[in-house]
C-alpha cells in the first residue's frame, strides 16, 4: 500500500498534535510537530532576553539563528519524539504558558519562519509523514495528499489548554488562558509572512463537541480512504 503525506493545520489548542501522533502511530508514519520547533526557538529567545521584556529584539534572534540546532529524538518509553534544542531536551519547558504567550510573535518573524519552513520541507520530502502546524497545507507541504484544518471555539480550546496547564502544576487562571488563545488566533491569522489560513482543498474538522476517540476514528477513516485510492 502506497504511503501518503498528511498535513494538519488549525488554530492553537485544537488537539492537532494529539491527533497527529495517534494517526502517525496507527499508520506507521513519521510524526513531525512543527509547533514544537517554533516553541523551541521561542524558548531560546526568552532565555536570551530577545523577547519577553518591554522591548523585543528580533534582529538579535535572527543573527543567532544559524547556530541553533533543533532535532526530534524518539522516546521509546513515551512512544513519540521529543524536541531537543542544542542537544537539550526541552519538551516540557516549551509547553509552558510563558512560551505560549510569545510563540506567535516569534513565529511571525520572517527569517524564523523561513529557516524552519526549509527544515520542515526537507523533513517532509519522503512519503509516510504526518505534519501539523499553521502553514503545512499551504506552504510547507502544498502537495500533501490529505489536508485537514482543525478548529473549535476559543472557549472550548481554552478549557482544554487550561486543564493541561493545571495538570502540569502551572499557576494560571482560565481567563489568562482564554486571552492567550484569542491573542494567538489574531497573531496567527494576521501575520504578514505565511499566516494561518485553510488550504483550498483541506477538509474542515470542527472538534468542539468531539472526544478524542471519535476524532481519531473519523480522521483515520479520511486517511485510509485517500491511501486506498493511491
Amino acid at each position: 500500500m502506497k504511503k501518503i503525506t498528511i498535513a494538519i493545520d488549525g488554530f492553537s489548542s485544537t488537539g492537532k498534535s494529539t491527533i497527529a501522533k495517534q494517526l502517525a502511530k496507527a499508520l506507521g508514519y513519521v510524526y513531525i510537530d512543527t509547533g514544537a520547533m517554533y516553541r523551541a526557538v521561542t524558548l531560546f529567545a526568552l532565555r536570551s532576553s530577545f523577547f519577553g521584556g518591554e522591548n523585543n529584539n528580533p534582529a538579535a534572534l535572527v543573527k543567532i539563528l544559524p547556530k541553533l540546532n533543533l532535532k526530534f529524538v524518539y522516546n521509546e518509553a513515551l512512544e513519540f519524539s521529543e524536541m531537543y534544542l542544542n542537544d537539550e531536551n526541552v519538551e516540557d519547558e516549551i509547553r509552558t504558558l510563558a512560551v505560549s504567550r510569545k510563540v506567535s510573535e516569534v513565529a511571525a518573524v520572517e527569517q524564523v519562519r523561513y529557516k524552519l519552513v526549509e527544515m520542515q520541507k526537507k523533513m517532509g520530502e519522503q512519503k509516510g509523514v504526518v505534519m501539523d502546524g499553521r502553514d503545512i497545507g499551504t506552504v510547507v507541504l502544498p502537495n500533501a495528499e490529505l489536508k485537514l484544518f482543525m478548529t473549535a471555539s476559543p472557549e472550548k480550546r481554552a478549557t482544554r489548554r487550561y486543564k493541561e496547564l493545571l495538570d502540569k502544576g502551572e499557576d494560571v487562571t482560565f481567563e489568562q488562558v482564554l486571552k492567550n488563545v484569542q491573542h494567538r488566533d489574531h497573531l496567527d491569522t494576521h501575520r504578514e509572512f505565511s499566516p494561518l489560513k485553510m488550504a483550498e482543498n483541506a477538509i474542515v474538522f470542527d472538534n468542539s463537541d468531539m472526544g478524542l476517540k471519535e476524532q481519531f476514528e473519523r480522521i483515520h477513516n479520511y486517511a485510509m480512504r485517500v491511501i486506498e485510492k493511491q
